[in-house]
């Protein structure tokens, strides 16, 4: 055996002891490393700090959302009393006032036919509105649907809106008076006439601005046309068609008071006009407010319908 055989032999041994060694490390410092790097329990995140208004920032917006009205309706006033002052005909904001306590102590009297409160004058307005007015709805959002659907229709009936749209509502009231023979459904035609346009007018133009790809796809799918306005036509055009009862209920709360000052009976118009003649200027005044607070009523509740079923208006 020579010497470098013998150094081999005992070289080997040794190597593999060493090998083994580093391998037994090796194991280690992977252990050690895992065990450095398992997942901690994050500790819980703070609670977010809510910075409630005080009680100086409540009474500024409060403030700012009062003051405004109540300027405004304090120059009113003012300049209404100035008017007054000018004028010994002129009743001012205090004997108006007193005359208002008188006539709403006893808004539902009744002493015949054409003396009544002012309570029941109203209720007959708005009855005569709500009959015109709900007729034009059934008669004027289907006909909006028809136009804005199909373009033959709009061609043929296009030229016989722009034509009669334009022409006063009062207009009206004389055939009403000659077809129906009664002042009171001569009104309530008047109604009608003047609640129709912008209930036909607005709902085709919401028809018209459907983005033709849902179109589109109801052809694809084979959709009837029934299904087709109730689930595609339907909700998308609520929000115009609703625009167009609120500009409609508005004008005919206009309409009524004229309408019924030339046709007599019992409603707020008919009252305005015989308390004229009754020289009661200050019972003319309060029915200029009551006119003016129950057609802000009626907007703001059709204003309050219109944001429930408008898709993407909170």
């Amino acid at each position: 055996m020579t010497t470098a055989t013998l150094a081999q032999g005992l070289e080997g041994p040794a190597a593999a002891e060493m090998d083994c060694s580093a391998r037994s490390a090796a194991h280690v410092a992977r252990d050690g490393a895992a065990a450095t790097e398992a997942p901690v329990a994050a500790s819980p995140a703070p609670a977010p700090v809510v910075n409630r208004p005080s009680i100086g920032e409540y009474f500024g917006s409060f403030m700012r959302a009062v003051l405004p009205p109540l300027i405004g309706l304090a120059l009113v006033v003012g300049l209404w009393a100035l008017v007054a002052m000018k004028s010994s005909d002129f009743p001012g904001p205090a004997k108006t006032l007193d005359a208002a306590i008188v006539l709403f102590s006893d808004p539902f009297y009744s002493n015949g036919p054409n003396d009544q409160g002012i309570g029941w004058n109203i209720l007959s307005s708005l009855k005569r509105v709500a009959v015109g007015f709900g007729v034009a709805a059934l008669v004027g959002i289907p006909l909006g649907f028809i136009i804005g659907r199909f373009a033959f229709m709009n061609s043929m009936l296009a030229p016989i809106i722009s034509l009669l749209r334009p022409v006063s509502p009062l207009a009206w009231l004389p055939i009403g008076l000659m077809v129906f023979k009664a002042a009171d459904p001569a009104s309530t035609w008047t109604i009608f006439i003047c609640s129709i346009w912008p209930m036909i007018l607005n709902t085709a133009q919401g028809v018209q601005r459907v983005p033709q790809d849902y179109l589109n796809v109801a052809r694809v799918l084979n959709l009837s046309e029934f299904r087709i306005i109730t689930k595609i036509l339907l909700p998308s055009v609520l929000p115009y068609m609703l625009t167009g009862i609120r500009l409609s209920i508005g004008t005919a709360w206009l309409v009524i008071v004229a309408a019924e000052m030339l046709t007599g009976g019992v409603g707020i118009g008919f009252w305005v006009w015989d308390e004229w003649n009754n020289l009661k200027v200050e019972h003319i005044l309060i029915a200029i407010f009551v006119i003016g607070i129950v057609g802000l009523l009626l907007e703001y509740l059709l204003l309050l319908i219109a944001r429930r079923f408008s898709y993407g208006v909170n």
